[in-house]
């Protein structure tokens, strides 16, 4: 992946009005992330990417929505977007750097995770190798969580491939402040 320059360039200040403000709304004052203004420059991408980002706070807690998020990232390869979430997300949902590193280099079964942590990350597991869950991976998840919960796991997991194929097929560089993919 380069890291000098994404494959779209992004848009540069000043804004539009109306993109500096939702700018400010999702970053709550920080820089844009160079994965917003690039898809900011094509209205319609932005618009979709917006509309199903799951933004919000959701049913699940921090804690399980960033395991989620963050193993679903290295998974697909995509240090650009864990390294913005473990930096943002990793301190206040209590991730130990045993548990940061388990995103990347772990398996779902490792002591560092409660069961339900290892059923989620079993889940994430399964959606990324094959697309599905078997009968035994769904039971596991849900002795955990509610259906609302289930459906937003298996949602981050669709919407965060996606934003992963954005970041690795446009080639984003790592942002400055991000964390990177601990050493093998």
């Amino acid at each position: 992946m380069s890291q000098t320059a994404p494959r779209i360039a992004p848009l540069e200040p000043p804004y539009a009005p109306d993109i500096a403000e939702q700018f400010d709304r999702i970053m709550r004052g920080a820089p844009p992330l160079v994965l917003f203004r690039v898809m900011a420059g094509n209205a319609r991408a932005w618009e979709k990417f917006r509309a199903g980002s799951l933004l919000d706070r959701g049913p699940l807690s921090l804690r399980e929505r960033e395991i989620v998020i963050d193993r679903t990232c290295a998974r697909t390869g995509c240090e650009y977007e864990w390294g913005v979430h473990i930096a943002a997300f990793a301190a206040a949902a209590k991730l130990t750097d045993e548990q940061v590193r388990a995103t990347v280099r772990g398996a779902a079964t490792e002591a560092c995770w409660s069961e339900a942590e290892q059923a989620l990350i079993a889940v994430v597991d399964a959606l990324h190798d094959r697309a599905t869950l078997s009968d035994a991976e769904f039971a596991a998840l849900s002795a955990h969580y509610d259906e609302a919960q289930i459906f937003e796991i298996i949602l981050l997991c669709g919407f965060y491939h996606t934003v992963s194929y954005l970041a690795n097929g446009l080639a984003l560089p790592l942002e400055a402040k991000a964390a990177r993919f601990p050493a093998a």
